[in-house]
C-alpha cells in the first residue's frame, strides 16, 4: 500500500512538473509570438524616399531620439498618413597628389568635400507620396573646382510626387518632378554619388511591374548645377534624355534587361567635332548570382549625328566573382573588364568616341583619375569581411587606350592634351585599397588609397604618377 502511495505521489509530481513546464513553454511561445509581431524599425536606405516610417505608429516599436520628427501622424485613423523628416551628412577628406596626372594647374591638393541634405516626406496612404530634398555642398580648400564640387548655399535637389496604383495584377508607379534615378550598376546612368553634387533630373518616370516583368518609360532633362546663389540650378530642352526599358527576372537571383534611349545635347564639343549631339542608344544587361558565383555584364551601342558627322561608338562593362562562403572572412575573388571605343580616324567624318552619359564618376576608383572613354580596363580584386560590419578590398588595375588615334581621357570626358594621335596604348597600372566599416545603422566610415603609375604616353606630355587618399564618414538620420 505504501509502495502504491509512493508511486501515486511520483506520478502526481511528474504531472505537476509537466503542467508547470507546459504553462511556461506556452507563455514563452506566446511572448515570442508577440515579439515576432512587433514591426522592425526601417533601415536607412540609399534612396531615402523609399523608407516607410509608419511602423512608428505601433507603440511597441523601439524608440530612438527625434522619432517624433520621423513620424508625425496626419490622420487619427490611418497610420499611413504621416509626415517624416530626415537628413544625410557626408564628409570626405581627400589628399590628391598629381590629379590629372599633373598635366593641368593646381594638381596637388588637400581638401574636404562636404554634402548635407535634409528632406521632408509626406505619405497620404499607400498610393500618394510627396518628397522634397534640399542640398548644401561645399568643397573646402579645393582650388580647381568643377561643376560637381559645390552647390551653395542651398539648392533644390529633389521635389517630386509619386502615384502608385494596382493595375491588372500588377503595380503601376508614376513619379513626376525633380528626382534622381539610376540604372543597373550605374556605369552609364547613375546617382553620381561619388562626386560631391549628386545628379538630378527634371523628369517623368512611369514604371509597371507584373510577375517577372518590369516596363519603364521616362522623359528627363538633366539638372545643370550652378554655384552662384541659392536655388539657381536649372534644366532646359538643350539637354534631354528619354528612354524605354524592359526587365525580366529569369531565375531566382538573375535578371536580364534592355533599353533604348535618346540623348540630346546642344553645343557638345569633342576633339575633332562640335555641334548639337543626338545619340541613339541600345543597351543590354545581364546580372545575377548562382551559389557562390556572381556576375554583371552590360553592353551599349551608340549611333547618331553631331556637327555633320555620324556617330558609331560602343561601350562594355563586366565583373564577376567567386565567394568562399564557408571560409573565414568569406573572401570574394573578383575580376572586372571594361572597354569603350575611341575615335579611330580623324578624317572619315565618323565620331567613334564613346559618351559615358551620366556615369558614377568613381566607377573605376574613388580617385577618379580616368574616364570611361577610349579605354580598356582589367582589374582583379580580393574582398574579405573580417566581421559583418567590416569590409576590406584590394585590387590591381591595368588600363590601355582602345585606339591611339584618340586621347587618354580624364573624368568629365576631358582629354589629356597632346596624347591624341601619339603612340603608346598603355595608360598605366594602379593599386587600390579600400576599407568600409558600418559602425551603426546610421553611421559609416570608409578609407581608400590609390597609386597610379602612368605609361609612356602620359610621360611624353609631362605627366607623372599620381597618389590619392580619401577618408570619409557618412551619417544618416
Amino acid at each position: 500500500m505504501a509502495k502504491r502511495s509512493n508511486i501515486c505521489v511520483c506520478v502526481a509530481a511528474v504531472i505537476f512538473i509537466l503542467m508547470f513546464l507546459g504553462s511556461d513553454i506556452a507563455a514563452s511561445d506566446e511572448a515570442e509570438q508577440q515579439a515576432d509581431d512587433i514591426p522592425a524599425r526601417p533601415s536607412i536606405m540609399f534612396n531615402r524616399w523609399q523608407e516607410d516610417w509608419s511602423v512608428l505608429a505601433d507603440p511597441r516599436v523601439p524608440r530612438e531620439p527625434l522619432d517624433s520628427l520621423k513620424y508625425i501622424p496626419l490622420a487619427a485613423d490611418d497610420p499611413e498618413w504621416y509626415l517624416s523628416f530626415g537628413a544625410n551628412l557626408r564628409e570626405r577628406f581627400e589628399a590628391n597628389n598629381a590629379s590629372g596626372f599633373a598635366t593641368g594647374p593646381n594638381h596637388n591638393a588637400d581638401y574636404d568635400i562636404s554634402r548635407f541634405e535634409v528632406f521632408a516626406n509626406v505619405r497620404l496612404g499607400p498610393n500618394f507620396q510627396f518628397f522634397t530634398e534640399l542640398q548644401s555642398d561645399y568643397a573646402i580648400g579645393k582650388q580647381q573646382l568643377t561643376p560637381v564640387d559645390q552647390d551653395r548655399p542651398v539648392d533644390l535637389e529633389q521635389a517630386f510626387m509619386v502615384l502608385i496604383e494596382p493595375l491588372d495584377d500588377g503595380l503601376l508607379k508614376f513619379r513626376l518632378g525633380r528626382q534622381q534615378f539610376a540604372v543597373d550598376l550605374q556605369r552609364f546612368i547613375s546617382f553620381r554619388d561619388g562626386p560631391n553634387v549628386r545628379l538630378s533630373f527634371d523628369a517623368a518616370w512611369l514604371e509597371y511591374a507584373r510577375e517577372h516583368w518590369v516596363y519603364i518609360a521616362f522623359h528627363s532633362r538633366p539638372v545643370q548645377d550652378r554655384d552662384f546663389r541659392a536655388f539657381d540650378d536649372y534644366s532646359n530642352n538643350q539637354s534631354t534624355f528619354d528612354g524605354f526599358r524592359v526587365e525580366r527576372k529569369v531565375m531566382e537571383s538573375a535578371a536580364v534587361s534592355a533599353y533604348y534611349a535618346r540623348y540630346c545635347q546642344d553645343g557638345a564639343k569633342y576633339l575633332t567635332v562640335s555641334g548639337n549631339e543626338r545619340r541613339d542608344i541600345l543597351d543590354s544587361h545581364f546580372s545575377g548570382t548562382i551559389r557562390s558565383i556572381d556576375w554583371d555584364v552590360e553592353a551599349m551601342r551608340q549611333t547618331g549625328q553631331i556637327g555633320g558627322e555620324t556617330i558609331e561608338a560602343w561601350g562594355f562593362g563586366s565583373l564577376a566573382g567567386y565567394t568562399m562562403t564557408n571560409a573565414p572572412w568569406k573572401p570574394r575573388f573578383g575580376v572586372q573588364l571594361d572597354a569603350a571605343s575611341g575615335n579611330k580616324n580623324l578624317g572619315d567624318h565618323e565620331l567613334n568616341t564613346f559618351n559615358p552619359l551620366f556615369p558614377n564618376g568613381y566607377y573605376v576608383t574613388l580617385a577618379g583619375y580616368t574616364g570611361y572613354v577610349n579605354f580598356i580596363h582589367l582589374k582583379p580584386s580580393v574582398t574579405v569581411h573580417p566581421t559583418e560590419s567590416l569590409q576590406l578590398m584590394t585590387a590591381i588595375g591595368m588600363q590601355w587606350r582602345e585606339t591611339t588615334a584618340d586621347a587618354i581621357y580624364l573624368q568629365g570626358n576631358i582629354p589629356v592634351a597632346g596624347t591624341a594621335g601619339h603612340p603608346g596604348r598603355y595608360t598605366g597600372t594602379y593599386g587600390q585599397g579600400r576599407i568600409e566599416y558600418a559602425a551603426t545603422s546610421h553611421f559609416a566610415l570608409a578609407l581608400e588609397v590609390v597609386h597610379f603609375q602612368i605609361g609612356s604616353a602620359i610621360h611624353a606630355v609631362g605627366g607623372r604618377d599620381s597618389n590619392y587618399a580619401g577618408a570619409q564618414f557618412t551619417l544618416g538620420w
